[in-house]
């Protein structure tokens, strides 16, 4: 991993454990350096340091792989390593979002990829900060995907994995 191009990931606000994990297992296949935890997202560990079933096993060991950390405010993560340099993309469906398939990434840009609430998505204060909003385009009538199958297929689509 050394020398590669810094891939993080913040996810807010996930209700599921088994999204939780589902994208903890996709993050490590995709060679994510880290994934930050804020809101009420579960993380892989309780408060009390004993595992969390659901997450662990719907992750299959990317939750021991993948660095993680939880953080009270997203927003200061996100000025953090916007200021060191890091591109913030959000995956939200919004009216400024880009299809994700005609986004360009440089690969040597260091990049943090954000992933909001199964139901509600991000809120205004963190797409707003976003540098680009990706979105998948939808052809059915729900108009939406699993979050934890949105962020797979975003993100080794735009890292060219």
């Amino acid at each position: 991993m050394e020398g590669m191009r810094q891939i993080y990931i913040l996810l807010h606000n996930i209700r599921s454990v088994h999204n939780v994990g589902s994208i903890f297992r996709t993050a490590d296949a995709a060679g994510v350096s880290q994934i930050f935890l804020s809101g009420y997202t579960p993380a892989p560990l309780d408060r009390f340091g004993r595992e969390v079933k659901g997450l662990s096993k719907t992750a299959l060991g990317g939750e021991l792989s993948v660095k993680w950390e939880q953080v009270k405010s997203p927003i200061a993560l996100i000025n953090r390593l916007k200021k060191s340099g890091v591109r913030i993309i959000g995956i939200e469906q919004d009216r400024r979002s880009l299809d994700y398939k005609k986004m360009k990434i440089n690969k040597r840009q260091p990049v943090l990829f954000i992933v909001g609430n199964e139901v509600d998505g991000m809120p205004k204060n963190i797409l707003q900060k976003c540098d680009t909003i990706a979105e998948i385009p939808m052809k059915g009538k729900k108009e939406s995907l699993n979050v934890g199958v949105s962020f797979g297929i975003a993100v080794f689509r735009m890292l060219n994995i």
